[in-house]
C-alpha cells in the first residue's frame, strides 16, 4: 500500500482494501460495555467571553455573554467535550454507518455541539438557524477540506467523510470565534463526554483494546483494557495539573 501511494495509487488501494474487508458482526451474547470518565485535576481555567460586537445580529441573539468552550470543567471535577474512542484492537471489518445523519447546527453564531462524533460514510447534516450568513470551513487534513457559504436559514447541507480522522476543527470564515471539532471513526465505538464527564461504549465485542481520549487543548491520552465476553470494563483519564 505504501509503495502504491508513493506512485499515486494510494487512494484506490485504500478503497479496494476497505471493500475487501468482511462486514462487521457482533454476537449480542458476548458483547460488553466500556464505561468511564474523564477527570480534571487542578484549578479550572476561566472560560473566556466571546466578543461578538463585530456582528450585532449575532450579539443580539444572546441575553448573557457567551463563553468559549475550549475548556469546560464540570461541577463534579470532570472534563466536558472529550472525544473517546477505541483506537486499536478491533478486528479489521467494514462497519455500516447509521442511516440517521449526525447534526451540526449554527445557532446564535455558535456551533452546536462543540465536539461531534461521526462514522465514516455517515451523513453530516449542517444547519444554519441564524439570520446571518456563515461560511462552514472543515479544516480536515486526511479527508478533503472544504469551505462553503451557507445563507441565513438556508437549506441544510449534507456532507460525508470517507476516512478516519480524530479530531479536526470546523470554523467559520465570517465569524472567527466560531469553532467546533469533529471526530470521524471507522466504527461505532466512540462517545463525547458531557456535563458529567462520563462516557459509555456499548455492544463492544470481547478483546483487548487501546482506548484514546482526545481534547482540543490538552491533547491525547491512551488507556488499555481487556473486555471479557459479556463483561464490562472501566477506564478513567485524567487531564490538568
Amino acid at each position: 500500500m505504501l509503495l502504491l501511494a508513493a506512485c499515486g495509487g494510494g487512494q484506490q488501494t485504500r478503497t479496494e482494501t476497505q471493500a475487501s474487508l468482511p462486514e462487521a458482526h457482533i454476537d449480542p451474547a458476548t458483547a460488553g460495555t466500556i464505561t468511564g470518565k474523564v477527570l480534571f485535576k487542578g484549578e479550572a481555567p476561566a472560560m473566556p467571553v466571546i466578543d461578538m460586537s463585530s456582528n450585532p445580529q449575532c450579539e443580539r441573539q444572546h441575553h448573557t455573554p457567551q463563553k468559549a468552550e475550549v475548556v469546560v470543567v464540570n461541577g463534579n471535577g470532570t472534563l466536558k467535550n472529550v472525544f473517546v474512542w477505541i483506537k486499536a484492537g478491533l478486528a479489521p471489518a467494514r462497519w455500516a454507518p447509521p442511516a440517521e445523519a449526525a447534526r451540526l447546527d449554527q445557532n446564535g453564531c455558535v456551533y452546536q455541539p462543540h465536539v461531534l462524533g461521526i462514522m465514516k460514510g455517515q451523513q453530516l447534516e449542517i444547519l444554519n438557524g441564524d439570520p446571518v450568513n456563515h461560511n462552514v470551513h472543515a479544516e480536515s487534513t486526511v479527508n478533503a477540506a472544504w469551505n462553503e457559504s451557507q445563507p441565513p436559514r438556508a437549506e441544510h447541507k449534507f456532507k460525508q467523510f470517507s476516512s478516519e480522522e480524530v479530531l479536526f476543527p470546523v470554523t467559520c470564515s465570517v465569524h472567527p470565534w466560531m469553532r467546533s471539532y469533529i471526530g470521524v471513526s471507522p466504527h461505532p465505538f466512540f462517545a463525547v463526554t458531557g456535563d458529567d464527564g462520563t462516557f459509555s461504549l456499548k455492544g463492544v465485542p470481547p478483546g483487548t483494546y487501546t482506548v484514546e481520549a482526545v481534547h482540543e487543548k490538552y491533547g491525547r491520552k491512551e488507556g488499555k483494557l481487556t473486555l471479557a465476553p459479556g463483561g464490562s470494563a472501566v477506564l478513567e483519564f485524567t487531564y490538568g495539573s
